[in-house]
């Protein structure tokens, strides 16, 4: 082993019932580096890591690990910790009824003679809390924050352990842009203080930022490792490298063709489902033409989701008041069935908690969200069922050897495909997309912008929510801005940019 390397990967071969997920793949981390890691959904990226960390233990594959000069061989998470190595996975790890502070200590408890030193654990969460940027109370249930806040709470966690490889599986996957700057200045200074560092992120962009050197995995096997700080290395290349083929664009063109309003919300107005003296939307107003695609933008915590949700059935919030329409007529949503029934479909950015049934099967998670279409007299049509699931399958490209596999053992970009192919099996007129594209590598986010094109083509309206300004440029042709749940601004996509997002999704002029 190299002395510069801190870690070493030797021909490690990972199989899994029907799929050779690692073939023969090679990885070395410098001493003191960053590391990224890029590949498409389902290449394998995510798997090498729970080997490197001991979530797939020793026996369970083929090939050596070095760490620090030695061989490992991890039977369990402790182990590689105990060794330095930590990650923090795609899939948050956090229990919602603990608090903060509870969820950062968690397995690494502050104690004096046993007993937990609360006063010691909350000071120190506080000071971890601040280091990652997350302006929160360390009391506060888990349960009660957003996705995002979710991921830098993981962060503190590993940041509170003796860390000297630190692995992050798309760490900004859950972040808008001043987060996501915030996490890169927090690994350059992790970098700074000796930490080598592995970044698994589909954010080409921020690789080119933060990154030392990149390895491409493609079906299983190590393809190359660049050299970023070279400047050969740029995004063309490592897509190249990443899909076996260039792409052009990424955004496949649309003529954008609006008809007459389909949806529309008036003075929409929902109050806090904990603080009812918070209002998350305040006299919120929006519309919707047929074949077009509108952007939802703003910071975190703007009220985006809240918004989508609320409309979608209640589903968040105390409703108060507003008015919803279709087609120009007034419309009632009191439940997510009612919103299914008037041609109204939610793909929510959570896919575990909101979208998936993990023990579910690829088939049957393809119909879910409307049995009534699925079954003849109250019976199942299961040949129906299995033919629907594997054309979807086809169409979306979710990489699956069949549909009777259990969704949990897909990766997160397949199974966001499966999520998106059950509310397209609704036939929706409206279809809101809470991140459809959040960790998802770019050759399937182009796959998945064309199903927006074909939706749209048919006369279907979309409404998109995404913290990627670049992604709301180039797909939508208007976007809304949001802040502190109000819309402060509507422009034309053509006309916009990021700089004149970013003043709307931060004016104060128009806040109740």
């Amino acid at each position: 082993m190299s002395d510069e390397n801190i870690l070493e990967m030797r021909s490690i071969v990972k199989l899994f019932p029907g799929v050779r997920a690692l073939d023969d793949v090679n990885l070395e981390v410098r001493k003191g580096e960053i590391h990224a890691i890029c590949g498409e959904n389902g290449a394998g990226k995510s798997t090498l890591m729970k080997v490197l960390s001991g979530v797939w233990p020793y026996g369970t594959y083929e090939g050596d690990i070095y760490f620090d000069g030695k061989i490992c061989r991890f039977s369990t998470i402790n182990q590689s910790e105990d060794a330095g190595i930590v990650i923090i996975h795609q899939e948050l790890a956090l229990i919602p009824e603990l608090s903060i502070a509870e969820n950062i200590f968690l397995g690494n408890e502050r104690a004096d003679k046993g007993v937990i030193n609360w006063v010691s654990t909350h000071a120190r969460a506080q000071d971890l809390l601040t280091k990652v940027g997350l302006h929160e109370d360390s009391n506060t249930p888990v349960k009660d924050l957003g996705v995002g806040k979710q991921q830098l709470v993981e962060i503190a966690k590993a940041l509170s352990k003796d860390v000297r490889l630190l692995i992050l599986d798309e760490p900004t996957a859950a972040l808008n842009e001043a987060e996501s700057a915030h996490l890169l200045d927090l690994m350059r200074a992790q970098r700074d203080a000796g930490v080598s560092q592995i970044i698994i992120s589909h954010k080409l962009n921020e690789i080119s930022e933060i990154a030392d050197r990149v390895t491409v995995i493609r079906d299983g096997k190590t393809i190359e490792t660049m050299d970023v700080t070279d400047g050969h290395a740029d995004e063309a290349r490592i897509i190249r490298a990443m899909v076996g083929r260039p792409m052009d664009s990424r955004f496949p063109p649309r003529e954008s063709n609006p008809g007459d309003v389909l949806f529309e919300m008036k003075d929409w107005w929902v109050r806090h489902p904990i603080n009812p003296n918070r209002w998350v939307c305040k006299g919120s107003s929006f519309n919707v033409r047929a074949g077009e695609v509108i952007g939802l933008a703003g910071l975190m915590g703007a009220g985006r989701t809240e918004l989508a949700r609320s409309l979608f059935g209640h589903t968040y919030g105390i409703y108060e008041s507003g008015q919803l329409y279709k087609n120009g007529e007034p419309i009632t949503i009191n439940t997510v069935q009612q919103a299914i029934d008037h041609g109204i479909a939610y793909v929510s950015e959570d896919r575990k908690a909101l979208g998936l049934n993990l023990l579910d099967d690829v088939k049957y998670s393809t119909v879910m969200a409307k049995l009534s279409k699925a079954a003849d007299h109250g019976v199942l049509k299961r040949e129906y069922i299995q033919r629907t699931a594997e054309d979807y399958r086809r169409d979306l490209r979710i990489k699956a050897h069949d549909v009777g596999v259990n969704v949990g053992t897909l990766s997160g970009g397949n199974q966001q495909k499966v999520v998106l192919a059950k509310w397209m099996f609704t036939d929706p007129d409206v279809l809101i997309l809470d991140e459809p594209t959040r960790g998802i590598d770019v050759g399937a986010k182009y796959e998945i912008y064309q199903v927006i094109n074909d939706l749209v083509a048919a006369g279907k309206a979309v409404i998109l929510i995404s913290s990627e300004l670049p992604e709301l440029l180039g797909v939508s042709d208007r976007i809304y801005t949001i802040f502190e749940g109000n819309v402060t601004g509507e422009v034309l996509a053509k006309d916009a940019d990021q700089e004149s997002l970013m003043r709307l999704m931060t004016d104060t002029s128009n806040v109740a």
